[in-house]
């Protein structure tokens, strides 16, 4: 048994490594730092960080812009994630059945966008957004998508674009992970195209679909590239817009001490989402 345990050590112990170093590492930092604050002898004392207990989460707790920030995210997620999906779900099964030719053409061409940085891409359609430089002049000025109303759904349209894609090859490739000797089967009992995808390729591919959205569900409570970008075009997003971006705009303060517990409070509350889907869905699986 000990020799067993060898080799299997020897492989996991690079990971476990860089795991510790760069994720349970930071994540106690943060722990830490969210523990103390600031205190200064005077008014132009020197500062000085002493232990406070729990005074940084009381602080995060009584922050209204703060958890107005993660309601709004919410309300993102809410409406965004299904659009989302529910695309990369149609475009896989469109790659998967037989109407599709050039499918490595266009598995590629659905993926591109996922390789144009975040903030690239934010960039990219701040500008097309933009009434006096976008190409679409007669939408814009019309319909200021820069504004209050529908900033956060132009937000929204770049997520959807950018991470479509990446969702599509997630499903595809479950999907191509399920038996012909199925299709075979589905045939002989006469199911057409539209009656395979619905009773056996969703159902089949409905892991896939779960991870995609606790991935998503993670993504949307961590939105920051597309938000800290928009401001530069819209007076629309603050600086407590999203939960990340009061992170960070609490850093550059800079008051690290709050930072670290705002960081700690949407950590939790994005475990809590996830673990809450994955326990629904196994519910739901049980049934």
């Amino acid at each position: 048994m000990k020799g067993k345990k060898g080799p299997l050590l020897f492989f996991i112990a690079p990971f476990g490594l860089l795991f510790a170093a760069f994720y349970l590492a930071p994540i106690g930092y943060a722990i830490k730092q969210s523990l103390y604050k600031i205190e200064r002898q005077g008014t132009f004392g020197k500062a000085q960080e002493v232990f406070g207990g729990l005074e940084q989460y009381t602080r995060v707790f009584a922050d209204g812009p703060f958890w107005g920030s993660i309601g709004r995210v919410l309300l993102f997620g809410i409406v965004q994630v299904p659009v989302m999906l529910g695309v990369a779900l149609a475009l896989a099964l469109l790659l998967d059945s037989g109407l599709v030719k050039g499918k490595a053409f266009f598995r590629l061409a659905f993926f591109v966008p996922y390789a144009v940085p975040g903030v690239v891409a934010a960039i990219m359609w701040g500008f097309l957004y933009s009434p006096n430089l976008s190409p679409f002049t007669p939408l814009t000025s019309n319909v200021d998508l820069l504004s209050a109303d529908f900033v956060l759904w132009s937000m929204a349209n770049v997520v959807t674009w950018i991470y479509v894609g990446y969702n599509m090859l997630i499903i595809y490739s479950s999907l191509l992970a399920i038996p012909q000797e199925v299709y075979e089967a589905a045939r002989m009992d006469g199911a057409g195209a539209f009656r395979t995808a619905w009773s056996i390729k969703i159902p089949l591919v409905m892991p896939a679909i779960i991870l995609t959205t606790v991935f998503s569900i993670i993504g949307t409570l961590q939105l920051l590239a597309e938000p800290a970008v928009f401001r530069t075009f819209s007076s629309a997003v603050t600086s407590t817009y999203t939960p990340n971006l009061t992170v960070y705009s609490t850093s550059s303060i800079p008051n690290f001490n709050l930072a670290a517990a705002f960081s700690v409070v949407l950590a939790l509350a994005t475990c809590l989402l996830s673990f809450g889907f994955l326990k629904l869905t196994q519910r739901g699986a049980d049934k």
